[in-house]
């Protein structure tokens, strides 16, 4: 009797924890919060990765922790949010927290500095290199969290309505650009100007700004800058990587039961995943249009470069002597940028060897125009007699192969005069982008390096082999 009583005892016990579980599913607490976006819902990428969130948390949830997302001026303008989070008026925001720089220039670290990490460096800074944890000790005094939610990846240097030659085109040059860029460029005789992202296209047609950068093509292209500036000029050398981050109130992230935090924290990976693959996609095509549609791509020249890269480090050495919060935040950034350069420049060289060097960037897909698109194209068979120069229009992506130094083929080593050169645009600069490649480079015949009636002797088996030694992607 015992045991039977025993099995009807256990068996009772278990339908009743059977039950019990759904009633516990069902206890959880329902979570309401208000998200304000820095953005309007145009820029449907920035903007649309807030609204990853929300439909993620609610899907992960069950419908219990519903988060609506607000466009920027809805609640409050863009550039309040991070106030309003303080104040506990919105619970969460999504931001570009160098907005906030005129408060504390430490908070520009988490988005992006002048020649500091790319996207793919920063997203390493942030998870495994201790960027978390340093900045929301700083984040943390001002009473919320920072969640990485997105990154637009390298930016473009801005729409200009004249060219910019030489350090001296820049004085007096009326630029919309702030934060640190605004401080760097205002050595250099530049006015720098906050304009709300709504405001840029106006400003811009009637004159009263100069110049101004936002984006990239995408953003860019809808915001019609490619009507009123001609020249669009790369790269953006203050935003290698910009950073977007979903801010929290401590207390009401506190609040949130565990399982609640883990679906935030989830669903932010996702749309921080999500904005930059989306610009990778729609970045391209967007530039291939605005070249198409008359935009004269432009990349700022050297002299240019250097002394914005000189002016920089003079901010960076009087904002660490006034604020410590800053020091600690530059040192560990730049710390770890010194490392992952190496490796960068390594993984640029791999590419280099298996698929050579290229010219510098043409108008996407288009033949230089005239005879002064000229640029040098060592030949594999080049001898004694024969020249190395090959110009006129043509595609610089039809004379990659020939663009080896280190990784040339062993037959063309042998030649007794080769030119190998190497395009001076740097690979490895502390600001990369890949709009500075033609890229990918196209794979071209070995017949094309050189016209038949100009060799100064036939091909031998030499050249014959290393053909057959090519990777397969590259054979003709």
């Amino acid at each position: 009797m015992q045991r039977r009583k025993f099995i009807s005892t256990a068996t009772a016990g278990a339908a009743v924890s059977a039950l019990a579980a759904p009633a516990i599913v069902r206890a959880q607490p329902t979570v309401r919060w208000r998200m304000a976006s820095s953005f309007p819902k145009s820029l449907d990428t920035i903007f649309g990765a807030a609204e990853v969130v929300a439909k993620r948390v609610a899907q992960i949830t069950n419908n219990k922790f519903q988060i609506s997302v607000h466009a920027a001026g809805e609640i409050v303008p863009g550039l309040q949010v991070l106030d309003a989070v303080q104040n506990g008026t919105i619970e969460a925001g999504h931001t570009a927290l160098y907005y906030f720089f005129g408060k504390e220039p430490s908070w520009a670290v988490a988005t992006a500095i002048p020649f500091g990490l790319n996207a793919r460096q920063y997203n390493a800074w942030w998870h495994h290199g201790g960027g978390d944890k340093v900045f929301n000790e700083f984040a943390r005094k001002s009473g919320v969290v920072a969640f990485l939610n997105g990154n637009t990846g390298a930016q473009m240097g801005g729409w200009f309505r004249k060219e910019i030659k030489t350090v001296a085109d820049l004085k007096g040059l009326k630029f919309r650009v702030g934060g640190f860029a605004g401080q760097v460029l205002t050595k250099l005789g530049v006015v720098p100007q906050q304009i709300a992202g709504g405001d840029i296209y106006p400003a811009l047609e009637k004159g009263t700004i100069d110049a101004a950068e936002w984006v990239g093509p995408y953003d860019d292209e809808k915001l019609g800058f490619n009507k009123v500036a001609k020249f669009y000029y790369y790269p953006g050398w203050w935003e290698g990587g910009p950073a977007l981050h979903s801010i929290v109130n401590q207390k009401a992230l506190d609040a949130l039961p565990p399982d609640y935090r883990a679906a935030w924290e989830a669903a932010n990976e996702e749309g921080n995943t999500y904005m930059l693959s989306k610009y990778d996609a729609g970045n391209p095509l967007a530039l291939k249009r605005l070249v198409a549609g008359g935009t004269v791509l432009k990349a700022f020249s050297r002299p240019v470069l250097e002394a914005c890269y000189k002016a920089t480090q003079e901010v960076y050495a009087e904002t660490s002597a006034k604020s410590a919060d800053f020091k600690k935040l530059h040192d560990h950034y730049f710390g770890f940028q010194r490392d992952q350069i190496s490796w960068f420049r390594g993984d640029r060289e791999h590419i280099r060897r298996l698929h050579g060097d290229r010219p510098p960037l043409s108008p996407i897909g288009r033949r230089p125009s005239g005879r002064s698109a000229s640029w040098t194209t060592p030949h594999l068979d080049d001898g004694p007699e024969g020249s190395a120069k090959q110009k006129g229009p043509g595609h610089p992506g039809l004379c990659f192969l020939a663009q080896r130094d280190s990784a040339r083929p062993a037959a063309a080593a042998t030649c007794p005069a080769p030119s190998w050169r190497r395009p001076r645009f740097p690979f490895a600069a502390p600001c990369p982008s890949l709009l500075l490649q033609a890229w990918p480079p196209r794979p071209c015949r070995i017949r094309r390096l050189r016209p038949a009636h100009r060799r100064p002797w036939p091909p031998d088996r030499r050249h014959q082999a290393w053909v057959r030694r090519r990777p397969t992607a590259l054979r003709s």
